[in-house]
C-alpha cells in the first residue's frame, strides 16, 4: 500500500440552521487503502461522504481528492470516483443487464467496450446467471451487488460505499466483502461508511470513529483496541436493575465505567473474572433477575462504549 494521501479532509464542517451535522473533522486517506467511517446512524457519516462525492457543499474546511478541490473541481472528481449510495438507485422493472447498459451509456460507453465491461462486472458480482431477470425479483443483497457494478462501470480510482451491507443476506454480504477486497488488491482506494462492526473489522485498514458529527478516534483496528487497554468487559443481561445495586457496583474497586440500557448492563473494569462473583452477589441481593452474564474480549463495540459511554446506536 502506497503511503501518499489520495483524499485529504481538513477542518470540515457542515451546518444546517445552526445544527452541526459535521464539526471540524480532519483525516487523510492513503492511496490504495480501505478506509472505514464507523458510527451510529445520525453520526455524520453520510454527510461526510456526500461532501466528498461533491453532492453537498461544506460550510467550512477544505477537501481535496487526488489533487482536486471538491468545491472548485467537481467535474474532474466525478470522473475518478464511483458512488454506491445507501439507498438502491436502480430501475426495478428493468433487468440487471438493462440497468447496466443504461448507466454505461450515461458514462459514455458503447459498442464492444460497453458489452465487455458489463459482462466482466456481472461476473465480478456473481450475477451473470441472473443478468436477464428483472430486478423486482432480486433480493436486497442482489440489488446491492448490481448497484456496486453500476458504480464501477467507468473504472474509477476511488470507490465510495455508504452502508454497503445494510439489508443484505449473509451470502450477498460475503460476496460484497470479496468484491471490495478484490478491487482493493487491484489498487482501488475504498471509503466505506458503516455502523456494522463486522464490516469495519473484516475490511478496513484504518477506521475513523465518528459520533455526533465529530471524529473521536482514528487508527488501525489493533491501534483502536489498545485504547481499551487491559480492561475487561462484563455484560449482564437483566431488566430493571435497581439504582442501589448500580451504586454498589460503581463503588467496587477497579470498576471504571457502568452503562445501562433497557435490557442489559455493561461494566468496564480491571480483573473482571475475579470480581464477577461479587457483581452477581450484589445483583442477586437486590432482587434482580439475571438472565445471563459474560466476559467479552475488547472489540469495536466495547471501544465505542469506552469512548462515548453509550452503546453503538443502530
Amino acid at each position: 500500500m502506497i503511503d501518499d494521501a489520495i483524499i485529504t479532509v481538513k477542518e470540515l464542517s457542515k451546518r444546517y440552521d445552526g445544527f452541526a451535522a459535521v464539526e471540524d473533522v480532519s483525516f487523510d486517506i492513503k492511496r490504495g487503502e480501505i478506509f472505514g467511517l464507523l458510527g451510529p446512524n445520525g453520526a455524520g457519516k453520510s454527510t461526510i461522504i456526500s461532501i466528498l462525492c461533491c453532492l453537498l457543499e461544506p460550510t467550512a474546511g477544505r477537501v481535496t481528492i487526488d489533487g482536486f478541490d471538491v468545491e472548485k473541481n467537481s467535474n474532474e472528481i466525478k470522473k475518478i470516483i464511483g458512488i454506491v449510495p445507501q439507498e438502491i438507485s436502480l430501475y426495478y422493472t428493468l433487468t440487471a443487464r438493462e440497468n447496466l447498459t443504461f448507466y454505461a451509456k450515461i458514462y459514455g460507453l458503447s459498442g464492444k467496450t460497453m458489452k465487455d465491461r458489463i459482462e466482466a462486472l456481472l461476473d465480478m458480482v456473481g450475477l451473470t446467471d441472473r443478468a436477464d431477470d428483472k430486478l423486482e425479483g432480486y433480493s436486497g443483497g442482489m440489488k446491492r451487488r448490481i448497484n456496486i457494478a453500476v458504480a464501477l462501470l467507468h473504472n474509477p480510482r476511488i470507490l465510495f460505499l455508504d452502508e454497503p451491507s445494510t439489508g443484505v443476506d449473509p451470502q450477498s454480504r460475503k460476496r460484497i466483502y470479496d468484491t471490495i477486497q478484490d478491487l482493493n488488491r487491484q489498487g482501488m482506494t475504498v471509503l466505506l461508511t458503516t455502523h456494522q462492526m463486522e464490516d469495519a473489522e473484516k475490511l478496513c485498514h484504518r477506521i475513523a470513529i465518528v459520533d455526533k458529527g465529530k471524529l473521536i478516534a482514528l487508527d488501525t483496528l489493533n491501534g483502536l483496541l489498545k485504547m481499551v487497554g487491559e480492561t475487561d468487559i462484563i455484560q449482564v443481561k437483566a431488566k430493571d436493575i435497581p439504582t442501589e445495586a448500580l451504586d454498589v457496583i460503581q463503588r467496587i474497586d477497579n470498576v471504571q465505567k457502568v452503562s445501562v440500557d433497557d435490557e442489559s448492563m455493561t461494566i468496564e473494569l480491571v480483573q473482571g473474572r475475579e470480581l464477577m462473583a461479587r457483581i452477581i452477589e450484589t445483583l442477586t441481593a437486590s432482587g434482580t433477575k439475571v438472565e445471563s452474564i459474560q466476559i467479552k474480549e475488547p472489540d469495536l463495540e466495547t471501544l465505542f462504549l469506552h469512548l462515548t459511554g453509550t452503546k453503538l446506536r443502530r
